[in-house]
């Protein structure tokens, strides 16, 4: 099977290559965890190799994305400035919707269902990250939740991207990780305490990976200047 970078080095090494093309990943973890990073590595990394990329940003301006790939040594201001990167600015657009509501921000009020974000994909879109898309998906039924993650990755690979999906924890328990049965693979980042150091770190798990030989144990990493650099595997 084709694969695409990751952009970083050791997790292409644990998904023989990286990322199966043309299909969809899941990334879930709590705040700061590092879901944001790992998608900055994803895009910068297939920019430089000269793929058409998009991102579409719930949470934070082009801007904000930017600036923080700048401090983990990942310039993606000339990509975006020459059109090769593309960030589509949710964002602003669910601000401006709170700003205008008379009586506070309504969840319905933003009238955007998870599979209508393909109509925001530009064409000739290589490699996609929908960061967060935890934002659209605890106003509706679980079941309508199944059915439209089913046709947003049915969806994505027919427009012919590899797509990076990033939910928040919160809203992927919330929603009984319903999400990780119709995407193609997983990825979980944990942060929690190393009894023997008696500190906090940062582990990463690989549930599910299709026509991959993954292994089952944890690996922890670090943030680091230079970005995701994962240090070795853990219990």
């Amino acid at each position: 099977m084709e694969r695409v970078s990751t952009g970083i080095e050791e997790l292409d090494r644990k998904l023989s290559g990286g990322y199966p093309v043309n299909k969809v990943t899941l990334i879930t973890g709590i705040a700061g965890s590092g879901k944001t990073i790992f998608g900055i590595h994803f895009i910068h990394k297939n920019c430089f190799e000269g793929r058409k990329c998009m991102i579409i940003a719930t949470e934070e301006t082009p801007e904000d994305i930017i600036y923080q790939a700048s401090l983990l040594g990942h310039d993606l201001a000339p990509y975006y400035e020459s059109g090769q990167l593309i960030i589509e600015n949710i964002f602003e657009s669910r601000s401006e919707i709170i700003g205008k509501t008379r009586y506070g921000f309504k969840p319905e009020s933003l009238d955007l269902e998870i599979p209508s974000l393909i109509e925001l994909i530009r064409e000739g879109t290589e490699c996609l990250v929908i960061d967060n898309i935890g934002t659209f998906v605890l106003r509706i039924s679980i079941k309508k939740l199944r059915d439209q993650f089913d046709a947003l990755n049915y969806l994505v690979r027919k427009k012919g991207c590899t797509a990076l999906l990033i939910m928040d924890e919160s809203a992927h328990n919330m929603t009984y990780q319903l999400a990780e049965y119709s995407v193609y693979g997983s990825i979980r980042l944990l942060v929690r305490e190393n009894s023997y150091l008696g500190k906090m770190e940062r582990y990463l798990s690989i549930p599910k990976m299709r026509s991959t030989p993954i292994s089952p144990e944890m690996s922890v990493f670090e943030i680091t200047s230079k970005g995701i650099v994962i240090r070795e595997s853990g219990g």
